[in-house]
């Protein structure tokens, strides 16, 4: 996390010719871009993230019937998907393990990023088929979206884009590193 004084030059004094606009650097949407439209239609991501390393696949927690990662296209910053290991495309489909399971695994996800990112409060939810917005509809997924009091502004109103304080691979080293060991 950046912090006053770390260096940080005002880009006004840099080389170039200054003008109105601020820059959003968001790196981590290179592997997006190059990989193409095609990329994240083929298989179906939450089941091959079990199969690839934590880092690689933003895992922060496995569990016996679920695990949690973050959201490679979060609103905010920390923004957690609570995912059960078995392809099923509805709340009503799962086993009653893996319902408690994704609760306490969702429990636990709010406790780690009050703590990590000092949060005010939630966002929850499941878009159930892809009529109500399930982006991923075939995979049911919970949402896990921490909100501040500061966190609004004209950016996804007016700009369609979301700013975000921090990478990617931050964010998980950070929320996994503060995920209570399994009992």
């Amino acid at each position: 996390m950046i912090e006053p004084g770390d260096g940080l030059v005002d880009a006004a004094h840099l080389a170039g010719v200054p003008d109105e606009f601020q820059r959003l650097w968001t790196p981590h949407r290179m592997a997006y871009i190059q990989a193409g439209p095609d990329a994240l239609n083929d298989d179906c991501p939450f089941c091959a993230a079990p199969g690839m390393s934590d880092e690689d696949a933003l895992i922060v927690a496995r569990g016996r019937t679920a695990y949690v990662l973050l959201n490679l296209f979060p609103y905010n910053s920390g923004h957690l998907l609570v995912c059960p290991y078995r392809h099923i495309p509805m709340y009503d489909d799962a086993t009653p393990e893996e319902v408690a399971e994704i609760g306490a695994l969702t429990q636990t996800g709010m406790r780690v990023l009050r703590e990590v990112s000092r949060c005010h409060g939630f966002n929850l939810g499941m878009n159930q088929g892809q009529v109500a917005g399930a982006g991923i509809a075939g995979h049911l997924h919970q949402h896990i979206v921490p909100r501040w009091a500061t966190d609004a502004n004209f950016f996804p109103i007016i700009a369609k884009t979301k700013a975000l304080p921090q990478l990617l691979g931050e964010v998980r080293s950070a929320v996994a590193g503060a995920w209570p060991a399994a009992s």
